[in-house]
């Protein structure tokens, strides 16, 4: 054993066990990737080896003893990818893609959030780099200065790649069609390892973005064919209710439904927002089964989908990947019909997911952003502004901007890693061993609070009756990683059905002059909200690429599909592969040929939507003779 560890190739061979060992360890603590059967769990053991072989392999090619500080170097870095992808994973219950890498201008922010997420064990997947420092400063001396002979590398090089054709193999036999419908990054991961995930990724983002040079007018047609087919017809009873009215669209950050009418310690979290659910004459009508639809882009991809009725990417943020697209918005759509004035006011900085580029291709007019606000320490906490002084700053902006207007307001104080000074908590903690979950609950009233005082303001500045008022949560902010905490606030186990039902975020509106329906029971999501909109102004929804439909109308599509392939309807639930039976959340062991084809029809909505996303394909659409593309040269967010 000695002798054989004071080799080169006995060092490359403890370095490899360390990493496949290490890599596997983290795949069973860190990651949940839902592994079913002795075929995956196989799988999942068996896949750091190929991407070990190779990367490891390739450092066997040095000289001399450069091989052994190589072989460390090569595992630090994989260390580090590995740790990052863990700590991404905390959060997003996702892994970091080549498209969330090109983000990094965002991470900056991110400070507080990242902090909170590492733990103390995370010393531990240390000790392999340790190990291998020690070691290699005992064997280093009985090196030669010589090169390994070529064939040797090139064996490892040759077995790695055996050794993922059999993987690759494995895997497509429990899992067909594993890598054309990638739409879940777990499942690549599961059976394939991270390592090759990433270059899969990578393979993947250089394809896609050479779709836009493909692409022509009659990728377009096909799409266009497809949002007629599924267009809703409006309801004459809220057709152009809305028209000429203010829109005051308000975001509430990282805000679940479970929240409404919930109780923590006896006491209501969110005692407004009940009251707006529940009120007897019925201004709002609230959609009980409306989902959010985001992916890696989360708020961004929110904002998105809610502004185009198209999806975000399967991969990364199209706020930051695909900004200089061509857009058929909301702001921009209103704007040109019926002279709209549009702003986003936002406590942050103005780069931050490329708004200040993107908002211009959205023919957004102003943008109010932390230039404009009072940002000094006692107003900042965490991610920006608080709620409760944004709010209070931004009815200045609201009470100058030329009427009719539509105004998104963007609240930030209930994010993770939901951080509040005690001075200004009305609720006590949770009490559970889980600090997010504790505190979220504490961020969701104060944004309660903020809220109700932001009507009284509207009020006073004359600007409540005669507008439009639209609330909506934008994703989840308690991730699956939590569920244990959950569980013991729900009282009830955190099933992957129960799971996929607390993706439920609020949406409820208000009509000026008409009376709210109190609560909606329809299935719908955020993709459709723009034709509801339009519908509501008074104007025809057919003429534009929407992937979602009228929430109003008698004909809407009541599926909710979300990024990666899942989709919910009113009678049951596809997640994974598995239908689920909603009222007696039993699995449905034989689905029906219904089922099966709606499961086709989301797919093939969401490789649309892409296709609309990656080509760039609005840019050959003409919604009708008076649409002007937005000029992007006319908007500028800089502070005069």
């Amino acid at each position: 054993m000695k002798k054989l560890i004071s080799t080169k190739m006995g060092f490359f061979s403890i370095v490899l066990v360390l990493y496949w060992l290490k890599t596997y360890l983290i795949y069973k603590v860190e990651f949940d990737l839902g592994v079913k059967g002795a075929i995956q769990e196989f799988l999942l053991f068996l896949n750091p080896l190929s991407s070990g072989l190779i990367l490891l392999g390739i450092t066997l090619f040095s000289k001399g003893r450069k091989v052994g500080r190589r072989l460390i170097i090569m595992q630090v870095l994989l260390g580090l990818i590995l740790y990052a992808n863990i700590v991404f994973y905390r959060f997003n219950s996702d892994f970091i893609t080549l498209a969330t890498m090109m983000q990094t201008n965002n991470f900056g922010s991110l400070g507080g959030s990242i902090i909170s997420l590492m733990q103390w064990h995370d010393l531990l997947y240390l000790i392999d780099i340790v190990v291998l420092i020690v070691l290699y400063n005992m064997v280093k001396g009985n090196w030669s200065e010589t090169r390994i002979k070529v064939r040797k590398p090139l064996t490892i090089l040759a077995m790695g790649v055996l050794v993922f054709t059999i993987n690759l193999g494995l895997a497509e036999a429990d899992r067909p069609q594993l890598l054309e419908r990638a739409f879940d990054r777990n499942y690549l991961v599961k059976y394939l390892g991270i390592y090759n995930f990433i270059a899969y990724d990578t393979i993947q983002s250089a394809n896609t973005s050479t779709q836009r040079v493909l692409a022509d007018s009659d990728d377009i047609t096909v799409v266009e064919n497809y949002t007629k087919t599924k267009y809703a017809e409006p309801n004459p009873a809220y057709f152009g209710v809305a028209e000429g009215k203010n829109i005051i669209k308000i975001h509430l950050e990282s805000f679940q439904s479970f929240l409404i009418d919930f109780k923590l310690h006896g006491e209501e979290v969110t005692p407004f927002l009940n009251s707006l659910v529940h009120d007897e004459s019925q201004n709002f009508t609230y959609f009980d089964n409306f989902f959010h639809q985001t992916e890696q882009g989360k708020t961004a991809d929110a904002e998105l989908i809610m502004d185009n009725s198209l999806y975000g990417l399967p991969q990364g943020s199209a706020f930051v990947m695909k900004g200089d697209n061509t857009y058929q918005s909301f702001p921009a759509i209103i704007g040109e019909r019926q002279g709209y004035t549009s702003a986003v006011l936002h406590g942050d900085g103005k780069s931050f997911w490329n708004r200040d580029e993107i908002y211009k291709h959205f023919g957004i007019d102003e943008f109010y952003h932390e230039d404009y606000y009072d940002m000094s320490e006692d107003n900042v906490i965490n991610y920006g502004l608080k709620d409760k002084p944004f709010f209070e700053e931004s009815i200045k902006y609201l009470k100058e901007m030329k009427q009719p207007f539509y105004a998104h307001l963007m609240t930030l104080t209930n994010h993770h890693p939901f951080t509040i000074n005690e001075e200004e908590a009305t609720l006590a903690p949770a009490e559970t061993n889980d600090k997010t979950v504790n505190n979220y609950f504490q961020t969701a009233r104060y944004l309660d609070e903020a809220l109700e005082q932001f009507f009284n303001d509207l009020k006073e500045a004359g600007l409540y009756d005669d507008s439009v008022i639209m609330i909506y949560g934008d994703h989840y902010g308690i991730s699956d990683n939590h569920n244990k905490a959950m569980e013991e606030i729900l009282g009830e186990e955190i099933t992957p059905l129960k799971y996929s039902e607390l993706q439920r975020v609020p949406f409820m509106i208000k009509i000026p002059g008409v009376k709210g329906q109190g609560t909606n029971h329809e299935y719908s999501g955020q993709i459709d909200v723009v034709p509801t909109m339009l519908h509501l102004l008074g104007i025809d929804a057919q003429d534009y690429i929407l992937m979602g439909t009228d929430m109003f109308s008698e004909d809407h599509k009541d599926y909710v599909p979300f990024r990666k392939g899942n989709f919910v309807t009113k009678d049951f639930t596809y997640l994974d592969g598995v239908y689920y039976d909603n009222k007696t959340k039993e699995v449905i062991e034989e689905p029906t040929e219904e089922m099966i084809k709606q499961k086709e029809t989301v797919l093939h909505e969401l490789d649309l939507s892409d296709k609309v996303m990656y080509g760039d394909l609005l840019r050959f659409y003409k919604p009708n003779d008076e649409w002007k593309p937005v000029d992007v040269n006319s908007y500028s967010y800089k502070k005069e």
